[in-house]
């Protein structure tokens, strides 16, 4: 009210002080030809009366108005339809140029959808084309027991991993997410992930630590799968010595504890943020800076928590909070 208030005055005040001004003017007439002051009182008040009953009026309707555009800000742009009653040519011409901004808002969007969709279609034909020849040489390398053949492996594990990482960037604001949630078996996804990374494990000499958690929960299992292997993706990287450790905490807190440079204290608070690579990113310049990025959108998307603690020389355990109040499996 206040707000309205103000812009009323601003907008008003030159009449009102005009009409005061006439006023004025009406009762300083009176007085230099020296007629009764009752003679110049009276119409003078009835002037003045009948500007307050208009005010009265006109700042009600002034104030429906505001209300209601209020409202109307309310929706999106294209339902904004009904617009106040044209009351002077100022409405006219800010409808008509309302009307205008939202044509071509749309006209936007739809072409910014349909090139959306079409870099959809491309990269995800893109992502099944390029997965032929990756398969191709997995199965070419899985005949030769060499040490260039598991450096060779574990390079188009990791070409895998981006791929897959486009994909996911990608599909994160698509409005064709498919996200499935229902009551999966978290001990078939940590299998699943476990033994994509046991190559490394074995290469580099790290010890694994993972017994059965023998928990169900809610989740989708494809992008809660992805998470797990950004995850110990970034626990095998950044681990020279030492090994990785899957555990459970109650109620259902996921941990991947791991022995390796860990993450300091200047760079622990942004971590999630996309493109950001740290001190331990800029060494290594492989590191994206996109992995932790998706895994917490993923998990917002899930409802699900996600959070790192670390100190430099110590290590890294990363918590996943996969835990449920309520759910209605599908």
């Amino acid at each position: 009210m206040k707000e309205f208030l103000s812009l009323y005055w601003r907008q008003k005040s030159r009449w009102l002080l005009a009409g005061l001004l006439i006023c004025g003017m009406f009762m300083g007439s009176f007085a230099l030809y020296h007629l009764p002051v009752e003679a110049a009182a009276y119409p003078t008040l009835l002037a003045a009366l009948l500007l307050i009953i208009f005010l009265a009026r006109d700042v009600q309707k002034a104030w429906r108005k505001y209300k209601y555009l209020q409202e109307l800000c309310r929706f999106p742009g294209e339902l904004m339809e009904q617009f106040p009653e044209i009351r002077c040519p100022e409405d006219a011409a800010y409808q008509q140029l309302l009307r205008k901004l939202r044509q071509e808002q749309g006209e936007i969007r739809n072409t910014m959808t349909r090139q959306y969709e079409d870099m959809m279609k491309y990269y995800t034909l893109w992502v099944h084309q390029i997965k032929v020849p990756i398969a191709s040489m997995h199965l070419q390398l899985q005949n030769e027991d060499s040490d260039l053949a598991r450096r060779c492996s574990e390079e188009l594990q990791r070409i895998e991993q981006y791929v897959a990482m486009v994909l996911a960037y990608l599909r994160l604001d698509s409005r064709s997410s498919d996200y499935v949630l229902r009551e999966n078996d978290l001990d078939t996804i940590l299998r699943g992930a476990v033994r994509k990374f046991a190559g490394q494990f074995i290469r580099r000499h790290l010890l694994l630590t993972y017994n059965p958690v023998n928990t169900l929960v809610l989740t989708d299992e494809k992008w809660l799968a992805f998470v797990v292997e950004q995850l110990l993706s970034n626990a095998v990287k950044y681990t020279q010595q030492g090994g990785v450790e899957i555990y459970l905490e109650a109620p259902k807190t996921l941990c991947i504890r791991d022995t390796g440079v860990g993450i300091s204290a200047e760079d622990l608070p942004r971590i999630f943020e996309k493109g950001y690579t740290g001190s331990n990113g800029r060494a290594d310049l492989r590191s994206s800076g996109i992995g932790l990025y998706l895994c917490r959108r993923i998990c917002n998307n899930l409802g699900h928590g996600l959070s790192v603690e670390s100190s430099p020389g110590e290590g890294t355990t990363v918590r996943l909070d996969l835990a449920q109040a309520e759910f209605t499996p599908e």
